[in-house]
C-alpha cells in the first residue's frame, strides 16, 4: 500500500493521459499509482424516533474525542457528530415536522447550521444560536421544500473554518413524494459524496492552520466521506451521486477520466427543469450538485477532478485529483430511465421594478464593512422577489445566502451553465466578476433574529466577510441594531 501522497488527493499540475487514467490512475514520476485500497464509507442514516406530537426527532452530538485511521498506519485526532468524523445523514420528507436535539460535547461553544434549509431564523443555527459546552439546543421546523440535498455544519463566528475542518459536518436529505422517479436506495444507487481536502502532518495529524494565506488551508489530500484512497462497487445501471463540496476553500470540477457524459438533475436547493447532459460540474465550497451516471457491467471507472489553468482559474487552487474508483458488477440491475422532465422550473427574471440590492466584495469585507453581530445590514419583506447584484472586486470568492433559494441570472453578463440553472443558495464568483441573482425570500418573519449572507470560503467568513438580514412583515421597519449579542 503506498504512503499517503498517492495519486488520490495529491495535486498534479500536469494532466495524466487518458490511457493512464483508464488504467486506474497510471503513474507519473512525481506520484505513485493510487491503490484504491479502502471501501468508500457511506455515512449512516440517522435513526429518528416518533415524537408525541408526530414530529420526527433526531439526536446529534458534537464530539471532540474521535480517532480516525485515514492514512495507512497512522491515526488522526478528529471531531465528529455521533461518531469520530463527520455525522449521520438525516433524511426527511416534505411536509414532515422535524426536531433535532443538538448536544455540544466540544471543548468550546459551537453551533449547527442547516445549510440550504428554509426555516425560521431562530432555528437556523447561525452564530446567534451558540451552544455552550455540555448544553443541548433543540430546533424544530416543518420541511416546506421539495426534494434536495442540504447539509449541516458549525457556524460559530470567527471559528467556523476550524470546526468544519476538524470534521463536524453531515448531510440532510429531503425527499418529495410528488417528485420524479430517480435512484433513491441510499448507499446503493443513491450515493452521497462529501468531498474535502486535507493536509496531514508527518505524524498523521491534520495541519490546522486554516486561516493562513489568501484562502486559508488548501489541502493536498482529498477525503471522500472521510475515506482516503476509496473505491465503490455498484450493482445497478444508473447511480445517483449527491456531490457536496465540504472543503474550506478548494474548488472542484468533477467528472470522469474517460470523459463520459452524465446527467445533472439537481442544484443546491432542488431539481432542475430537465436533465442536463454534462461531462464536468464545478462546485465551490458549500455547493451541491446531483448527477446520474450510467454504467456498463464489468467496467471500472475513475471519478476525478480536473483543475482549470491558473490564468482562468481565478487564482484559487483548482488542481487535479483522482477522487474515487467505481467498479461495476458483472451483472447490473436495470434502472428506470431518468425522466425527461424533473419538475423544476425555468429561471425567470424578476418583474420590472423589483428591488435591487448591491453588494461589493473585497478582501474580507462586504460593502466596506466587517461583520458585526449586533448590526442589521438589510431588512427584507417576507415573500419578496429581489435582484441581488454581487460585485467581486478582488480575488475569488463565493456567496451564500441563508434561508433563500435564488437563481443565477448571469455572471459577467452571461447566463450560467445549464446545470447551474436550478434553485441555488451558493454561487462562485471568479475574481473581478459580477453576478446577478433573483432571490426569493421566505415567509418566516422575525425582526429580532437575523439570517446571514457571506462568503463560504471559510477563512473569508471568519475574517468578517459576512452580513445579516432580517425578514419582516411588509411595511415593517426595525431598529438597525439587535437587542442581544448572540
Amino acid at each position: 500500500m503506498p504512503g499517503h501522497r498517492s495519486l488520490v488527493g495529491v495535486k498534479r499540475r500536469t494532466l495524466l493521459t487518458l490511457a493512464a487514467l483508464s488504467a486506474l490512475g497510471g503513474c507519473t514520476e512525481s506520484a505513485p499509482a493510487a491503490s484504491f485500497a479502502n471501501r468508500l464509507r457511506i455515512p449512516p442514516l440517522a435513526e429518528p424516533r416518533p415524537g408525541r406530537d408526530g414530529a420526527r426527532e433526531f439526536d446529534l452530538t458534537l464530539r471532540a474525542d474521535g480517532h480516525s485511521a485515514f492514512l495507512p498506519g497512522k491515526t488522526t485526532d478528529t471531531w465528529g457528530v455521533n461518531g469520530a468524523y463527520l455525522g449521520p445523514t438525516i433524511r426527511a420528507r416534505r411536509g414532515e415536522h422535524v426536531r433535532v436535539a443538538v448536544t455540544n460535547l466540544l471543548p468550546e461553544a459551537s453551533t449547527l447550521h442547516w445549510h440550504g434549509m428554509r426555516l425560521p431564523a431562530r432555528m437556523d443555527g447561525g452564530p446567534h444560536q451558540m451552544i455552550e459546552p455540555g448544553a443541548t439546543w433543540i430546533p424544530e421546523w416543518t420541511i416546506e421544500q421539495g426534494a434536495m440535498t442540504s447539509w449541516y455544519h458549525p457556524h460559530p463566528h470567527e471559528r467556523t473554518a476550524l470546526h468544519v475542518y476538524r470534521g463536524v459536518a453531515g448531510l440532510f436529505l429531503i425527499d418529495d413524494p410528488a417528485g420524479p422517479e430517480l435512484p433513491s436506495r441510499y448507499g446503493v444507487d443513491d450515493v452521497p459524496l462529501i468531498i474535502q481536502d486535507r493536509t496531514f502532518e508527518g505524524d498523521g495529524q491534520f495541519d490546522t492552520n486554516v486561516l493562513g494565506g489568501t484562502y486559508g488551508l488548501i489541502g493536498d489530500t482529498v477525503l471522500v466521506n472521510g475515506t482516503f484512497d476509496p473505491y465503490l462497487e455498484v450493482g445497478s445501471s444508473l447511480v445517483r451521486f449527491r456531490l457536496l463540496n465540504a472543503s474550506n476553500a478548494r474548488v472542484y470540477r468533477v467528472g470522469f477520466a474517460d470523459g463520459r457524459t452524465f446527467q445533472a438533475v439537481a442544484t443546491d436547493s432542488g431539481l432542475l427543469e430537465k436533465p442536463v447532459p454534462v461531462d464536468r460540474v464545478k462546485i465551490s465550497p458549500g455547493e451541491r450538485c446531483e448527477i446520474v451516471v450510467a454504467f456498463r457491467a464489468g467496467e471500472t471507472v475513475i471519478m476525478n477532478s480536473v483543475g482549470e489553468p491558473r490564468q482562468t482559474a481565478n487564482d484559487i487552487e483548482e488542481d487535479d485529483f483522482t477522487l474515487l474508483k467505481i467498479v461495476a458488477g458483472p451483472e447490473l440491475t436495470r434502472s428506470a430511465a431518468v425522466p425527461a422532465t424533473l419538475g423544476g422550473t425555468a429561471t425567470t427574471a424578476p418583474p420590472a421594478g423589483s428591488r435591487v440590492r448591491r453588494f461589493t466584495l473585497s478582501g474580507s469585507e462586504i460593502n466596506d464593512r466587517d461583520m458585526d453581530m449586533n448590526r442589521i445590514d438589510e431588512v427584507v419583506p417576507a415573500g419578496a422577489l429581489e435582484i441581488w447584484e454581487i460585485d467581486n472586486t478582488t480575488f475569488a470568492h463565493n456567496f451564500h445566502i441563508h434561508e433563500v433559494a435564488f437563481r443565477i441570472l448571469d455572471v459577467n453578463g452571461a447566463p450560467p451553465p445549464a446545470y447551474q440553472a436550478g434553485p441555488k443558495d451558493t454561487v462562485f464568483l471568479p475574481k473581478h466578476a459580477t453576478a446577478r441573482l433573483a432571490v426569493r425570500f421566505g415567509r418566516h418573519t422575525d425582526p429580532g433574529w437575523p439570517y446571514m449572507y457571506h462568503c463560504h470560503i471559510l477563512r473569508h467568513e471568519d475574517r468578517g466577510m459576512m452580513g445579516q438580514f432580517v425578514i419582516v412583515a411588509p411595511g415593517t421597519s426595525v431598529a438597525p441594531h439587535l437587542s442581544h449579542p448572540g
